[in-house]
């Protein structure tokens, strides 16, 4: 069983407990309250599995607190108070999860195209063209183009064409201006 969790076995069986050095009164406050905590995050989560979980973690965070040592400590409006907080924060996690995946899987609906074969010929024969549009370019020009499409700062683009970054803005407009001209021109080899 992996560390961390508590499995509850009928009363002739033994209990088996994370924490090392337990002591009767911990054991007692489990023995008394775990079915009912799993009962009660059951009912939050919906889950019986997560609500195990949630439960052990509960009386885990019990054997470490000082309340259960004080006769005048209200130990179980503690347990039932950190279950409830325990159950909701894992009920809003989930629902955190399920808009994410929802946004996740809307996302990919709207970037999937559908499968075209025209679409699919178009999308190559633009890229071909750009690229022997790039080819015909000044290579400097045709690399602070990449650079920029591949969302590179000003800086990082001069650092890595090894020019100064003020020269950047012109050198950028310069070379859209040169790159959409070879480009209206047909992008053919000439």
């Amino acid at each position: 069983m992996p560390p961390g969790r508590y499995r509850y076995l009928d009363r002739s069986e033994e209990m088996s407990l994370p924490c090392a050095s337990v002591d009767a009164s911990f054991e007692g406050a489990f023995r008394a309250h775990y079915p009912r905590l799993v009962a009660m995050l059951t009912r939050i989560t919906g889950d019986g599995g997560v609500a195990e979980e949630l439960a052990s973690e509960v009386l885990c965070r019990l054997s470490s607190r000082p309340i259960l040592k004080q006769p005048e400590g209200n130990i179980e409006g503690w347990l039932y108070r950190t279950a409830m907080n325990l159950g909701l924060d894992a009920l809003r996690g989930q629902n955190r999860r399920t808009r994410g995946e929802r946004s996740a899987a809307i996302e990919s609906r709207r970037q999937t195209v559908e499968e075209n074969p025209l679409r699919t010929v178009l999308a190559d024969e633009r890229q071909q063209r750009v690229r022997r549009v790039l080819a015909r370019m000044n290579p400097l020009r045709a690399q602070l183009l990449l650079l920029r499409n591949s969302d590179f700062s000003y800086q990082e683009a001069a650092d890595a064409l090894g020019i100064k970054v003020t020269s950047i803005g012109t050198l950028l407009a310069r070379s859209m201006e040169e790159f959409e001209k070879k480009y209206l021109e047909g992008g053919s080899e000439r």
